[in-house]
């Protein structure tokens, strides 16, 4: 009696070869991507939506689809392969968020994904295909939100080509840090007029542009490089018209003019001058190819098959994450209370601040703040927070942590004086009150410091290494006076209390 095979047993397995079978992995390695690095991908868009500085960031992904679109004739003609020398760009993103998210760089995770998503591309659709896609996939760089670290040297270079050119229309005015003042009133050239997300969507559109317009390299880097120098004088101008304004007018006509010009007019003038001074040099014809499909698909050497290069990435991506969660059982607890010091030749004082001021540490497990007085009559204020671990939302040096809030009045002016191993900051509050702070980090048993980078370097390898990660910031500041100047107060009371990395090492509970 003869037996026949069930049907389903002659089911052939998926075919994973031509355009179809090699898109379906690439887009089974895509999701998982995204699905097990949600909440990263989540923070990203969160940033395009809320943040005005990269709302252009939104634009990036219909961009890339266009880009993408405009290269199908040519990638029609091609034969995706899929390739394992691939992973290693895949699995320098894995690396790469492992990276980030052990020293909490929200930037760093970000770039990741890109990575990781490009690495997918080249491992799963060949050298060929990635090589005619080279420029969409570097555009990709553009979702992540860069640039913030401008923000502080563009607020003092708008403040100078400001100032410059009230000196040269004959404006009296006075120039202090990113403050300026005028008969008619007092100005800030804030974190909002520094010019930087007119800087960072101006880079974007720029590399757009130079690959979209031009083939030669040299005319490229011209064009660009004239468009970010114009975009930073421009908002040099503006800032300066602004205060023109109000010197000629009053300072509600001038806020006026201000927000017309900034939010609605000024880019669109720049793109447009831009675009108009490039336009004759354009040497990209329309309708140009954008790459030579048989230039580029050539022989490959030993193919590797689909759904083992999908599985070898699909291993990749999950061993970053698994690492970093065996990290976080070598946490230390805190001192169950954080109590402030006794200094020597020091008494703690309910003296009032001349204004408000509190430092921020959002996600601290302990903060406390107090006044101290000497007998020279030197008043500086102490402030200690201690965390037990640092991730996100729980990040001692992310952004906005530190002596000046971005939620109050107090705002960043310039760096001041501090010892080697802190880091001075002149702030301002409504008055104008100054105020001079000293900062230091110190991380598990590591030196004090007052670099951010150093902070997230110890904070990284804790995390990695399994070291202690407990964490403090302790911040010395005192309001600049009349006959009381801050400096000689904080440098005479750390002199008094001794050894910073002692006090810190107490905080966390080391000693």
């Amino acid at each position: 009696m003869t037996q026949q095979a069930l049907p389903y047993a002659r089911s052939p397995m998926v075919d994973l070869t031509g355009w179809r079978g090699h898109l379906i992995a690439l887009g089974v390695v895509s999701v998982t991507i995204l699905t097990l690095f949600f909440d990263d991908v989540w923070s990203m868009a969160s940033i395009w939506w809320n943040a005005s500085t990269f709302g252009h960031c939104l634009f990036i992904p219909p961009i890339i689809a266009w880009l993408i679109q405009q290269r199908m004739p040519g990638l029609r003609q091609m034969q995706p392969v899929a390739w394992a020398p691939g992973l290693l760009w895949l699995a320098l993103g894995a690396f790469a968020w492992l990276l980030g998210a052990a020293a909490g760089v929200a930037m760093v995770r970000h770039g990741a994904l890109v990575l990781m998503l490009q690495g997918a591309t080249i491992a799963l659709l060949g050298p060929a295909v990635a090589r005619a896609l080279t420029f969409p996939l570097f555009y990709a760089f553009f979702m992540v939100p860069f640039g913030e670290e401008v923000v502080p040297p563009l607020q003092l270079i708008t403040a100078r080509l400001a100032m410059l050119l009230l000196d040269l229309t004959g404006v009296p005015a006075h120039l202090e840090g990113i403050f300026i003042t005028t008969p008619t009133g007092y100005f800030e050239v804030a974190e909002a007029c520094s010019g930087a997300k007119f800087l960072i969507a101006m880079a974007a559109y720029g590399v757009l542009v130079c690959n979209v317009c031009f083939t030669s390299w040299r005319r490229r880097i011209l064009f660009l490089s004239g468009a970010l120098i114009l975009s930073v004088l421009a908002n040099g101008v503006r800032a300066y018209a602004t205060i023109l304004v109000a010197h000629l007018t009053t300072v509600d006509a001038a806020v006026g003019f201000d927000h017309v010009v900034y939010g609605w007019v000024f880019f669109a003038i720049i793109m447009v001058v831009v675009m108009a001074v490039a336009w004759p040099f354009f040497d990209r014809k329309p309708g140009d190819p954008w790459f030579d499909p048989g230039q580029l698909q050539g022989p490959v050497v030993r193919p590797s098959h689909a759904g083992v290069v999908a599985g070898g990435a699909l291993a990749i991506i999950v061993a970053s994450p698994l690492w970093l969660a065996a990290s976080v059982a070598a946490a230390q607890p805190l001192p169950p209370v954080l109590t402030m010091p006794d200094v020597p030749g020091w008494t703690r004082t309910d003296t009032p601040q001349a204004y408000p001021w509190k430092p921020r540490f959002e996600g601290a497990d302990h903060f406390v703040i107090g006044r101290y007085r000497n007998g020279a009559g030197q008043v500086v204020d102490l402030a200690i927070a201690t965390y037990d671990r640092q991730d996100d939302g729980h990040d001692m040096v992310g952004f906005g942590q530190g002596a000046a809030d971005p939620d109050s009045e107090w705002v960043w002016s310039f760096p001041a004086r501090s010892p080697a191993y802190g880091r001075g900051e002149q702030i301002t509050a409504p008055g104008p009150v100054v105020r001079h702070a000293v900062t230091f980090h110190v991380v598990g048993e590591g030196k004090p410091t007052g670099s951010k980078p150093a902070v997230k370097m110890e904070t990284m390898l804790a995390r990695l290494l399994g070291r202690d990660q407990r964490a403090a910031a302790i911040i010395v500041s005192a309001e600049e006076g009349d006959g009381h100047p801050s400096d000689p107060a904080i440098a005479a009371f750390l002199n008094d209390l001794g050894d910073v990395q002692l006090l810190a090492d107490r905080s966390i509970g080391i000693r």
